[in-house]
Parts: structure tokens; C-alpha cells; sequence
């Protein structure tokens, strides 16, 4: 899982009857040295199913892969990359 921020909204102009109801954002995933800094990462941008109704700027928790299906199931759900956490702070404690 990792963390990463919402730039986008993804439009279809048709949906998988599985995936009525959610959403697809463009996230872009960020860095340690990223999360504690206001700029934008220069990371690639992926394409991710929401249920959970994430906006513009937002932090989230990052599923992909075979992972990014498994909340769903028995029900299977075209889905590559998931949101499974809003994310309302972030505390990096340094290591000593």
C-alpha cells in the first residue's frame, strides 16, 4: 500500500455494471520526502477505482494490484489500482 495524492478525475462515457456507484481518479503516488512538502510530485500518474469519494488534493491509501480487487470479493471488479483509505494526517517521526 502506498500513499498518494488525487490531481484528477477520470470521465467514461460508458461503466462496467460492476462499477456503478464509484468513481475514477488520477492519483499520483508520493515519496517519503514528499508527504511533508506542499509541492506536487513528479511521480506517474495512475488511473484508481473510489468508493470512498475522494476530491482534488486529497491523501489516500493506495491498493493495487491483485490486492486493489480483493475488498470486493466474491464479487470481482475490473480494477487494477483502489482507494482504501482517506488519509487526514500524515506524522513522520525521524529515526534515531
Amino acid at each position: 500500500m502506498r500513499i498518494a495524492e488525487i490531481i484528477g478525475t477520470v470521465t467514461l462515457c460508458r461503466c462496467h455494471p460492476s462499477l456503478v456507484g464509484g468513481t475514477f481518479r488520477l492519483a499520483v503516488p508520493l515519496s517519503e520526502a514528499e508527504l511533508n512538502s506542499p509541492r506536487r510530485s513528479n511521480g506517474e500518474e495512475l488511473v484508481l477505482y473510489d468508493q470512498l469519494g475522494s476530491g482534488m488534493g486529497s491523501r489516500i491509501a493506495l491498493s493495487e494490484s491483485r490486492e486493489a480487487a480483493a475488498p470486493f470479493m466474491p464479487e470481482k471488479k475490473p480494477v487494477d489500482a483502489f482507494n482504501a483509505a482517506l488519509i487526514d494526517h500524515v506524522h513522520l517521526e525521524e529515526d534515531k
